[in-house]
């Protein structure tokens, strides 16, 4: 049985369902047989804009904030399937503001589990990020917090009937905020491309690669599940040139403008001990829970080695992408793709 036959009469609810990845998974479920998917977002603009463009009745909208419990808890009633994707992604406000990010991406995805749980739902995926492995800023703390909440809750709550799990990626191309936009506009305007550093390397993965993630979490985890799927990654001055081009600009003026508050110079998915005790699934890597107890004592005299036989796995150490490959790779986005048939026509 396919995800997508799985799917066939199921109600999903989707947290941050007006985002961009969220308002992607959108408009996947409703081109399956699904009942309804239920979005709870805080922006009623977003939601207004989502209602139009879709124009689908399975589609239903409950405004409100992951922080407050009910708001969640209302659209969660009646779904089998839950996609936690509401989160405060952006590093530079996170470094300015961190409890906010502590309030939504931690308090907020507590929210999510609970309601998810009271209200049956089978199965809850969360999404995380790589900023989440040996972080360095506030939002890839949080989102680690929120990666524990979520085994913590998988190992304290056996009998619950809701599968929770995480699923971990790195920079998803064209994602609202992301930088592929960012190059695109500054090339039409005939300005300097600006990278912070221009070899520093970043996963990356597309919008449907990202949504396939969720759906093997869906019919494949086990409480308390770590999925991330493998991808290749480029500098970012690579990224820079293949933006311009597969859009048919004369090679860019890079400009090289310093590294934002909390950025890392290499990003990484799997930390070492995770990847020691990953199962390699194909496409992707699982990580079971560590159902260890609090009984620390039982493990004084014998540890785990395995750890010292591999390494993290980094975009500094996964299939590395040069210009060309990088524009093949772009070529793929439907974004891309729009904006090469309105520079021909």
């Amino acid at each position: 049985m396919s995800t997508t036959e799985s799917l066939a009469g199921a109600t999903v609810a989707i947290t941050g369902g007006t985002g961009s990845f969220g308002s992607t998974m959108v408009r996947h479920l409703l081109k399956e047989d699904v009942a309804a998917v239920h979005v709870v977002s805080r922006d009623e603009a977003k939601q207004d804009e989502l209602r139009k463009t879709v124009a689908d009745s399975r589609l239903r909208l409950f405004l409100g904030d992951i922080r407050d419990y009910d708001s969640v808890a209302e659209s969660c009633v009646g779904a089998d399937f839950a996609f936690h994707a509401a989160a405060l992604k952006q590093v530079p406000s996170c470094e300015f503001f961190p409890e906010q990010a502590v309030k939504t991406n931690v308090e907020g995805s507590r929210n999510v589990i609970r309601a998810a749980h009271a209200a049956g739902v089978r199965s809850l995926v969360c999404l995380s990020t790589d900023k989440a492995v040996y972080p360095v800023n506030a939002m890839g703390m949080t989102k680690a917090l929120m990666e524990k909440s979520a085994q913590a809750w998988a190992r304290n709550h056996p009998e619950s009937g809701t599968v929770v799990s995480t699923t971990r990626y790195g920079n998803v191309m064209y994602s609202r905020g992301s930088v592929i936009p960012l190059f695109v506009s500054q090339l039409k305007e005939r300005r300097p491309v600006t990278v912070t550093e221009g070899s520093m390397t970043r996963f990356l993965m597309s919008l449907d690669e990202s949504v396939d993630l969720v759906l093997h979490a869906f019919f494949n985890a086990q409480p308390g599940d770590l999925f991330v799927r493998k991808a290749p990654a480029s500098t970012v001055e690579v990224l820079a040139k293949a933006v311009a081009k597969v859009l048919g600009y004369d090679e860019p003026e890079i400009r090289v403008i310093g590294t934002r508050h909390g950025e890392k110079q290499h990003e990484t998915l799997l930390s070492q001990e995770e990847r020691a005790k990953s199962i390699d699934q194909g496409d992707y890597f699982r990580v079971p829970l560590d159902a260890r107890s609090l009984e620390y004592e039982l493990y004084v005299d014998e540890g785990d080695r395995a750890a010292a036989a591999v390494t993290d796995y980094t975009s500094s150490n996964t299939t590395q992408l040069d210009v060309d490959a990088a524009c093949e790779l772009l070529l793929r986005l439907p974004e891309i793709q729009h904006l090469r048939k309105g520079n021909h026509s």
